[in-house]
């Protein structure tokens, strides 16, 4: 299940290159922005008739039939993978939904990328596993410096950065929160920051078997 959502995002990425090659093309022609998500097929209407030149024209019109097929495979996809994890670990999978703007795609990563907490002893453990910290070498059992800068899960480390910036559009209490590091430290170091204090509040979620907990998150 962890490899099919895997695929799933790499057939989320092509979709995403596909749109920017039309909004790159529409740039290159001076054309107006486009007001609404190409990624959605009711939006498609119209798209090619606004290039003049045929060639142009065709591969605009053969960009938007990949995105309209790789979008119904990913809804087919979507549904088989939801339908596992319920099935799989339901409690985990609705422990996840409850932090602010995780939505179904975001839990099931994180879910199925961190496979067992019980895998992790420490909360520093997990942290470095999901790239929140830069990870400790170590030869046999001892400290070896910070050279293993690509050890670790990047999908983890994407799925909890996408969820502090969620919760960061959404959130009042936490762009104060943010705010404050960004006054000492530069913009990426705080939301470093602020995105490692989330993977923590993840750890100790899914170790206790806890719902995300907003006033205990900013009050520790």
């Amino acid at each position: 299940t962890r490899d099919l959502l895997r695929r799933r995002m790499y057939i989320s990425r092509r979709c995403s290159e596909l749109v920017a090659h039309i909004q790159n093309t529409n740039t290159q022609y001076n054309l107006p922005v486009f007001r609404k998500k190409l990624s959605r097929k009711y939006n498609h209407a119209g798209v090619p008739e606004r290039f003049e030149d045929p060639e142009v024209r065709k591969s605009v019109e053969v960009d938007l039939a990949m995105i309209e097929s790789l979008d119904q495979i990913l809804k087919q996809l979507e549904w088989h993978i939801e339908k596992v994890a319920r099935q799989h670990d339901y409690h985990t999978l609705y422990l996840l939904r409850s932090i602010p703007g995780v939505g179904q795609i975001l839990a099931l990563v994180i879910l199925y990328e961190v496979h067992d907490i019980k895998r992790f002893p420490r909360v520093q453990d997990f942290s470095s596993y999901a790239r929140l910290i830069r990870p400790v070498k170590e030869s046999d059992g001892k400290w070896a410096g910070h050279s293993n800068k690509k050890i670790g899960n990047h999908h983890l480390k994407w799925a909890i950065k996408e969820a502090a910036i969620l919760m960061l559009r959404d959130s009042a209490q936490a762009k104060t929160y943010l705010a404050k590091y960004e006054r000492k430290y530069n913009k990426g170091k705080a939301l470093g920051i602020f995105t490692h204090k989330l993977g923590r509040a993840i750890y100790f979620m899914l170790k206790n078997k806890e719902a995300f907990d907003m006033k205990r998150f900013f009050d520790q």
